[in-house]
C-alpha cells in the first residue's frame, strides 16, 4: 500500500507539472486542462485500491493507516496547491503578474493562519470519512483498528495546530522595526 501511495504522489506531481507545462510552455491550454483534470484520478485509484484491499480481508498494516491521511491532505489542500503552482507557471512562462507574498504579520497573517488551520481540519475530517468507509467495507470492522492510532495522533496535531494558528489572532505577529507598513519581509527559507 505504501508503494501505491508513493505512486499516487508521483502521479500528482507529474500530472501537475505536465498539465501546467502544456498550458503555459507548449501553449496548449485545453490539453493542459485535460491533463490537470486527471490529477484527482490518482486519488480515486488509491481509494478504490484501498477499499478492494480491505474488502479482501487483508491484514491492515502501517501503509493502510497512511491512505486516509494522504487522501485527506490531497483533497483538502490539492486545489490550493494547484492554484499556487498555476500562478507561478503563468508568471514564469506566460508573462502573468507575480503572486503577492502572503502577509507575514498583523491581522492578515492571523487570518491566513486561521484559513490554513481550517484546511487542516478539513483534511482530518476527510481522512476520518475514509476510515469510516474502510470500516464499512471491511469483513471484520475490528480489522480497521490499526488505522485509528495514526488518526488519533493526527487529532492531537490538529489540536496543537489550532492553538498555534489561533495564537496569532490573540497576539498578532508584529512587523520588524524599521519595516515600512505593507512591505513584505523576505526571510531565509520563506
Amino acid at each position: 500500500m505504501v508503494a501505491l501511495i508513493a505512486a499516487c504522489e508521483l502521479a500528482f506531481w507529474a500530472l501537475l507539472v505536465l498539465g501546467l507545462a502544456l498550458r503555459y510552455v507548449v501553449k496548449l491550454p485545453k490539453v493542459g486542462a485535460v491533463v490537470l483534470a486527471g490529477v484527482p484520478v490518482a486519488d480515486l485509484i488509491l481509494l478504490v485500491a484501498a477499499v478492494a484491499d480491505v474488502r479482501s480481508g487483508v491484514t491492515i498494516g502501517p501503509g493502510h493507516g497512511l491512505v486516509p491521511i494522504y487522501l485527506g491532505v490531497t483533497v483538502a489542500f490539492g486545489h490550493r496547491l494547484i492554484r499556487w503552482a498555476d500562478a507561478r507557471f503563468a508568471h514564469r512562462f506566460a508573462g502573468g503578474t507575480p503572486t503577492p507574498r502572503p502577509p507575514r504579520w498583523g491581522s492578515g497573517h492571523a487570518a491566513r493562519q486561521r484559513v490554513l488551520w481550517a484546511h487542516h481540519l478539513l483534511a482530518y475530517a476527510i481522512a476520518w470519512g475514509v476510515v469510516k468507509l474502510l470500516t464499512a467495507v471491511a469483513p471484520d470492522p475490528a480489522q480497521i483498528a490499526p488505522i485509528h492510532t495514526p488518526m488519533e495522533l493526527w487529532g492531537v496535531i490538529v489540536g496543537l495546530d489550532f492553538l498555534w494558528s489561533f495564537s496569532y489572532t490573540l497576539k498578532p505577529r508584529k512587523a520588524p522595526s524599521g519595516t515600512p507598513a505593507g512591505s513584505p519581509v523576505r526571510s531565509h527559507g520563506a
